[in-house]
């Protein structure tokens, strides 16, 4: 049965929403190799690499880096680059000879009649390619959508909207969808897919990458988040959580700026979709639909050279010498914040009330300088945010100021950032006390301003060679925390703590500030933005190698889409070829795993139903025809399971016990005879077992098995790693192997593999003058893949008359050993059936046959 928010989806992006009519073009196509002008038609079949040349970066952010205003005398557009806009900022980690093409919003309304020119000015001069959403669907996606759900869910908060009781409102969602749609079309207007990279930012476009992978599957594409990402506790609340995570598994590689964001993403993953991530060489990545997708892990930096040209402004140190004036024997803490209820303004205020009332010796000799951004969004929190900062601060000032001093001053306008830079340069301290945040680059603004220019330096009157002091004060729960190992840690709704760390940090002896600003100057310098841009798109490169090594499909509806990437001689079993083949064969071995593959893992009964025994009766019966089930179950429940199929040969425990038929007896394997390793085994499992709430120990006779499906999965899967690594440990001299499976732990004898088996019986079958011409083997787990490999040796075996046709088939779609895949154990019931049809149908024949030769 379908979700709601899946049957919501299929109304509004199945297939009409996939196939929205693209916005009207109104950009010429842009040139990427001389003289060939790029075509957007998908590319589904396995294709050459394309040819060297010039890479063209298309950048799509929320709103583009660019200034726009209208001259209200002659109606003209006056256009200027935002030299303060992250996304101009991080080009210059580009590969030198990259084209940077931004695509995005004006921060203005431009009339639909100049839409036309302003858009053909944005491309020649600035290559800006501009969005232009309608009214309606701007306000219902930027102020509906991301800040009433998207941005409270991301700081952990839940959207609780009065005004809809508490209700999820499906209008701002469709706008989000149509938003994205149009952000999609205008990169298709520009991209050449075979050459072009394509690098997506922030929360406000999670659900392009599916909208440009369904037109091109081998896009070349990488998303930042530059916001948290919440706990899966939080995001699972948000009622299109599955649309969004599978939209942003269709990008090649997925940043974030700390491994906290990272970790909550994956378990998100974990936990609804079923993915696990792996580490291959220290690159974190998640197989999706036989597709890598890769994680990276590294905080955004500053622009060292605005900066720094900011500090050697004149203005700069016109308005240094002003606040150093006007600040005279005061120490001075700093705060700059956008006004938002996560920035923790009001709770940095009444730290500073704290402080005051712990230390009154400090009274007349502290101020603490807020400067207030104008807030990004509207709305009653925002308002009451502000408000609640206004009271507090003017209360604060008449209990603690008298004339000539107020300890709390708030900077509320639109500050410009020469003259921000002259307040970093004479704070004493920088305080960044956010209850949530993402990469707030404030504090790495203030080290950089600190290490000071010669002429910031001779305008306050200081030496050149004098050590460089800072102290920083951060929230634990911000996005830079992590990278400034020297800075005071505080939780900001301790207030008393933030209090105790802002008098820490004023009292500080001056070696130990530059000590601190040392170790903080020499990261942030060294991991600047264009060295972010620089590694993500290396990483993004590296991610992106592959996309012509493998074929491509593109499945699934609306914003389910997704790419199944499959190596170019992996193919889905055609039942009609397999079929001619088995009928025109005369010596077949058929090897079956259980689970999985006879018998779905979902399904709570395992015991085969009778239309599986009446399947496998038909096909065992056929004497041209070896059927085995080769599982890692126990003898006794196969052999009571399958006593109905006499001709059914049974390999239990991956094959430490075989059973040529149900009236033969069971032959034991002679490689393991010793099992003293179980009384080592066995106890460290029952301590993981206790540990771990859902998880239980399966006892077989030569192995023994931890299963943790039923845990947590989270928390099931880091057991799993932790008990495969002790086992390994504890049994390292002991004649066994540890191996770990879809949701178990296998402790197992040395040489006991399911590929034995098919080894075994193949050579049996040669032995006794029957040798093989048809061999089909089938199964799903990891402990199959040895069958394939097996049996995929038979090729080079001298022995054989001819070369056997070989069906290694794996069931799902997923990298395997074996050349052909069913989707599912519905796929192998069918193709069974055909097998035991054409069998019946075979046998039929023969004996019409032999009645008619009686008869004559």
């Amino acid at each position: 049965m379908l979700s709601r928010s899946c049957i919501s989806l299929l109304e509004l992006a199945s297939v009409d929403m996939m196939n929205f009519p693209q916005t009207p073009r109104n950009l010429p196509r842009l040139m990427t190799v001389r003289g060939i002008m790029s075509d957007i038609d998908g590319s589904g079949g396995l294709d050459s690499p394309p040819p060297e040349c010039c890479e063209k970066i298309i950048v799509v952010t929320n709103f583009l880096p660019i200034h726009a205003e209208k001259d209200v005398i002659s109606g003209k557009w006056c256009f200027s680059f935002d030299e303060d806009a992250l996304s101009l900022q991080f080009k210059d980690g580009f590969p030198s000879g990259t084209k940077a093409v931004f695509v995005g919003s004006l921060k203005v309304d431009v009339d639909s009649s100049e839409q036309e020119e302003v858009s053909q000015k944005l491309l020649e001069d600035f290559s800006c390619i501009p969005t232009f959403l309608p009214s309606d669907i701007q306000k219902k996606y930027y102020h509906g959508f991301c800040k009433q759900y998207l941005w409270p869910i991301f700081h952990y908060m839940l959207p609780m909207c009065l005004d809809h009781g508490n209700r999820f409102d499906r209008q701002l969602w469709q706008a989000y969808v149509s938003a994205n749609k149009i952000f999609a079309d205008k990169v298709m207007e520009v991209i050449n897919p075979e050459d072009d990279y394509v690098w997506v930012h922030d929360y406000h476009l999670m659900i392009l990458p599916t909208f440009l992978r369904k037109h091109f599957t081998r896009v070349k594409l990488g998303f930042f988040l530059h916001c948290p990402f919440p706990s899966s506790e939080i995001y699972r609340t948000l009622p299109v959580r599955d649309e969004i995570l599978r939209a942003l598994l269709n990008a090649d590689l997925i940043g974030f700026h700390t491994f906290d964001y990272a970790r909550h993403f994956l378990s998100c993953c974990s936990r609804m979709l079923g993915l696990e991530y792996e580490s291959k060489r220290g690159h974190i990545g998640l197989e999706y639909f036989g597709r890598r997708v890769n994680i990276k892990i590294l905080p955004v930096g500053i622009h060292m050279g605005r900066l720094e040209s900011a500090l050697n402004h004149p203005l700069s140190s016109a308005k240094a010498k002003e606040i150093q004036e006007q600040f005279k024997g005061k120490k001075l803490i700093l705060g700059v914040d956008d006004m938002d209820i996560f920035k923790g303004i009001s709770l940095k205020i009444l730290a500073m009330e704290q402080l005051l009332l712990q230390h009154p010796e400090l009274l007349g000799k502290v101020v603490l300088v807020q400067i207030v951004n104008p807030a990004r969004s509207t709305g009653k929190d925002v308002q009451e945010a502000k408000r609640e900062t206004y009271v507090t601060a003017r209360r604060i000032n008449e209990i603690f100021g008298f004339p000539g001093y107020e300890p709390i001053i708030l900077v509320d306008r639109n500050v410009p950032l020469y003259e921000k830079t002259a307040y970093y340069s004479l704070a004493e301290c920088c305080i960044v006390n956010a209850v949530r945040d993402g990469m707030n680059l404030m504090p790495y603004k203030y080290t950089i301003c600190r290490q000071g220019t010669p002429k910031m330096d001779e305008a306050l009157n200081v030496s050149s060679d004098s050590p460089r002091t800072s102290t920083l004060v951060v929230s634990e729960f911000i996005g830079c925390s992590p990278s400034l190992s020297g800075a005071i840690r505080v939780n900001p709704w301790d207030i008393d703590a933030v209090a105790d760390a802002l008098n820490v940090a004023i009292t500080m002896p001056d070696v130990e500030k530059h000590l601190r600003h040392e170790k903080h100057y020499r990261y942030i310098s060294s991991h600047d933005v264009a060295y972010w841009a620089r590694s993500f798109f290396l990483d993004l490169e590296r991610a992106c190698k592959d996309h012509y090594s493998k074929r491509c499909w593109g499945i699934g509806f609306g914003l389910s889409f997704r790419i199944l990437s499959l190596s170019p001689s992996f193919r889905k079993l055609s039942i009609d070829n397999i079929l001619s083949t088995y009928r025109r064969t005369s010596r077949r071995a058929i090897f079956l795993d259980y689970d999985g593959t006879v018998v779905s893992q979902a399904s709570i009964s395992k015991t085969p139903s009778p239309e599986v025994i009446s399947v496998l009766n038909n096909i065992c019966s056929d004497p041209k025809n070896t059927v085995f089930i080769v599982s890692g179950r126990g003898k006794n429940s196969l052999g009571e399971w399958f006593s109905q199929c006499e001709n059914l040969g049974i390999a239990a425990e991956h094959g430490y016990f075989i059973r040529w038929s149900s009236k033969s007896d069971w032959e034991t394997s002679p490689l393991a005879a010793d099992f003293d390793w179980k009384q080592i085994a066995e106890p460290v499992m029952k301590l993981y077992t206790e540990a771990t709430d859902g998880s239980y120990i399966e006892t077989k006779e030569s192995a023994l098995v931890w299963h943790h499906q039923d845990a947590d999965p989270y928390f099931g899967s880091c057991q799993a790693m932790e008990l495969l690594d002790h086992l390994e440990n504890v049994l390292a001299n002991e004649p066994v192997v540890v191996k770990r499976g879809q949701h178990i732990v296998e402790v197992k004898p040395q040489g006991i593999t399911k590929g034995l088996v098919a080894d075994k019986v193949l050579s049996m079958m040669i032995n006794h003058g029957k040798p093989v011409d048809f061999v089909m083997c089938i199964g799903d787990d990891r402990s199959d893949e040895d069958m394939f490999e097996s049996i995929s040796s038979i090729v080079s075996n001298s022995l054989l008359p001819a070369v056997p046709e070989i069906f290694a088939c794996t069931v799902g779609q997923k990298p395997s050993k074996a050349k052909y895949y069913l989707d599912d154990t519905a796929d192998v019931m069918t193709l069974l059936q055909g097998l035991a049809a054409s069998s019946l149908k075979s046998r039929s024949n023969t004996a019409i046959q032999i009645s008619l030769h009686n008869v004559n």
